[in-house]
């Protein structure tokens, strides 16, 4: 009847009650069970206070104390064993008001003997096990609740909290004990993710329709303290055994990291990683949209296609950390260069293309190509690095150029060519002719690649003349493309194609083991033959493996190095003068001579060109064109002519056409010339016989 080793405490001023009750016990045959009866209401107080006990039968009408306040006063001591309260025959009233105080039951004088004993205590038992199971699974819910890591939250019909969980708490910033009894939308405050409007509450829904709802899309749930965290839910409404709706329970969860992944994932695929630019994908759906806007509203737009002059070169001598840097620092100036709602974008590579979306006249692209240009002239510096770089941009607009994205870039991308073709660091409108001389460029791009394997090059030779005696003191090897349908192409039609395909670097090294055969041909001849000079481009000079390639080429042919002269820019030895210092003495190391060719056209320090290990300088064609003419070419020729043999320079004057620039530099000191005055680039077997017969004397006269 009650649980084994259960203490049952009896309140009662009636020994007979007593007897009754423990005749009960006895015949349940329950011997670990304790009974204690004690008659007042004080002494009963005092066995709360020194043991527990598992159920209490209380009188209501004991000597010291009458009626419901007898339970009122033992309720406060007593918080866990049920009460049954006894009162007499005509005290049902009484009774019925202390179950309302807390009893658990009541029983009648009259109707008490065994039997009512025995009920009564049966029930408590019943009503005892019920509760512990009612814990029980309680505690287990709660656990349960505690243990998942979503948050849940439970309202009443009218919308008040009944219950949180732990995550709920710690996402709401609200306790349950403070929740409890408050307004859900006090609670659980929501609101639109972007217009931060208070969101429909699913919970209300819930209830209302009897179904399962949902939030909207960007909830976003505001803490008690103002935190903000995205959140995604499910609401469903509470039936009890009727299947009436009696509540709602709402399980959210935080997708603030999953949310911010899912963007970051989606700047990710419309954005470059290195610059974090918009890319292809991105600028073509706002290319795209802004065709549609202009077509609409009868507007102009503009695409500019920027290329980074000489980018490869910088990228393969000063690494790809310097390159990379380079590209994030000229991304950052296009970006300040233009208006918010303009896009710029990287392409890829060292190619940018900027979106202007809405311009009056095609003259405003020119002004915003114009100030991009100057923007990035601007020195970049780059750790221990001061770089100089430029843009050639090409310019297409809608509609006069394209209607449609891939036109529009495409058409840009041909212009931006034409850019680098009319000396780069400019930009250029598109043109219809454009195209066609893209495709031929593009032709001869994919020709070019085969032209070694089919041994469509060769080498015609120019020499360089002595002014004073008239011999010949060197030779220089100019590269010529046999085209099997154009005939024989100059360097002018070809090279500029080379190095932007990275085709002059296997295009340097055929010329340079080539050049080299040749010399030792005419040395195996008998010819009194002269040093060769190649052109070394910059791509080539630096590659890692030129100085290498040098030396190979000078084994392979069994030629003494002073047969050989490496030509180089002005621009490409003071780019990264640094390196090209080192580079220089690597190379005059094995023996070769060393030239600085177009002189005079670049930004050369003297400082420099004291520490260059440099045997020629060859004054660039440009001022020798108008020596007699122009007072300003006349000074710089002379000074330079100066300056060479101050620093005990060869000084050749490249581009010698008349006997008028032939004295003007005899007169001033000049050593030696190079031009078609004295002879035009010839093929090898022509060039063998004026090595055998020399330069006509005339010329010198």
């Amino acid at each position: 009847m009650t649980c084994p080793g259960n203490h049952v405490l009896l309140i009662n001023g009636n020994s007979s009650h007593a007897r009754a009750f423990e005749e009960v016990l006895i015949a349940a045959g329950d011997g670990h069970s304790t009974f204690e009866h004690v008659r007042t209401l004080s002494s009963g107080l005092e066995v709360l206070a020194r043991k527990k006990v598992w159920a209490i039968f209380l009188n209501l009408s004991l000597p010291d104390s009458w009626g419901v306040e007898t339970l009122d006063r033992l309720l406060p001591v007593n918080s866990t064993a049920p009460v049954v309260v006894i009162a007499g025959a005509d005290d049902e009233e009484v009774c019925k008001t202390a179950m309302l105080h807390g009893a658990r039951d009541y029983l009648l004088e009259g109707h008490l003997d065994s039997y009512s004993f025995a009920r009564a205590l049966r029930n408590v038992a019943e009503r005892e096990i019920a509760r512990q199971e009612l814990f029980a699974e309680k505690e287990r819910a709660q656990v349960t609740l505690n243990s998942i890591g979503d948050a849940v939250l439970s309202t009443d019909l009218s919308g008040s909290v009944t219950y949180l969980n732990a995550v709920a708490e710690q996402m709401t910033g609200w306790s349950r004990k403070d929740a409890v009894g408050r307004p859900l939308n006090e609670v659980f405050q929501i609101v639109d993710g972007i217009t931060h409007k208070p969101a429909p509450n699913p919970m209300e829904l819930a209830i209302q329709e009897n179904r399962t709802a949902g939030l909207t899309a960007n909830c976003i749930l505001v803490r008690r303290d103002g935190y903000e965290c995205a959140i995604e839910d499910s609401a469903a409404p509470i039936h009890d055994r009727d299947d009436q709706v009696t509540g709602a329970v709402i399980v959210f969860h935080d997708v603030s990291t999953a949310r911010a992944m899912v963007l970051e994932m989606s700047h990710l695929a419309q954005h470059d990683i290195l610059t974090d630019l918009p890319n292809r994908s991105l600028l073509s759906d706002r290319l795209t949209q802004a065709i549609s806007m202009a077509r609409r509203n009868h507007i102009k737009l503009a695409v500019l296609f920027l290329d980074v002059d000489g980018f490869k070169h910088i990228n393969d001598s000063l690494g790809h950390a310097v390159g990379d840097k380079l590209l994030q620092l000229i991304a950052a100036r296009l970006s300040a260069c233009v208006r918010k709602s303009d896009t710029v974008s990287r392409q890829g590579g060292d190619e940018f293309v900027i979106l202007l979306p809405e311009v009056a006249h095609a003259a405003d692209a020119a002004v915003s190509a114009a100030k991009i240009i100057s923007e990035i002239k601007n020195s970049l510096d780059i750790g221990e690095h001061r770089l100089r770089v430029t843009v050639s941009v090409g310019v297409s607009t809608y509609p006069d150029n394209g209607e449609d994205a891939e036109t529009l870039i495409k058409n840009a991308d041909t212009a931006m060519y034409h850019a680098k073709q009319s000396g780069r660091d400019n930009f250029q409108f598109f043109r219809p002719d454009m195209s066609l001389r893209a495709v031929e460029r593009q032709s001869l791009e994919g020709q070019l690649r085969y032209a070694l394997e089919r041994k469509e090059l060769l080498l015609h030779y120019q020499p360089k003349i002595n002014l004073k005696t008239g011999a010949i003191t060197s030779v220089e090897a100019l590269v010529r493309w046999q085209h099997p349908e154009r005939g024989l192409l100059l360097p002018g039609q070809f090279l500029a194609i080379a190095e932007d395909s990275g085709m002059i670097v296997p295009i340097g090294r055929w010329v340079l083991r080539e050049a080299c055969r040749q010399t030792r041909e005419w040395l195996d001849a008998g010819l009194l033959a002269v040093p060769v000079a190649v052109n070394v481009s910059s791509l080539e000079f630096r590659n890692e493996e030129f100085s290498q390639g040098v030396q190979s080429a000078l084994e392979n042919n069994r030629l003494d190095p002073r047969y050989l002269e490496l030509e180089l820019t002005e621009s490409v030895l003071m780019r990264h003068a640094e390196f090209a210092a080192a580079a220089l003495e690597k190379l005059k190391a094995i023996g070769v001579r060393l030239a600085v060719d177009d002189f005079g056209t670049g930004y050369s320090s003297l400082s420099y060109l004291t520490r260059f290990p440099i045997d020629t300088l060859k004054l660039d064609q440009s001022f020798v064109h108008d020596i007699n003419s122009s007072k300003d070419d006349a000074i710089v020729v002379s000074a330079v002519i100066g300056v060479g043999n101050s620093l005990k320079h060869t000084v050749i004057a490249e581009g010698v056409e008349t006997s008028e620039q032939l004295a003007f530099l005899q007169a001033h000191g000049c050593e030696e010339g190079q031009g078609y005055y004295f002879s035009r680039p010839v093929a090898a077997p022509q060039f063998a016989k004026l090595l055998e017969s020399g330069i006509p004397a005339a010329c010198l006269n």
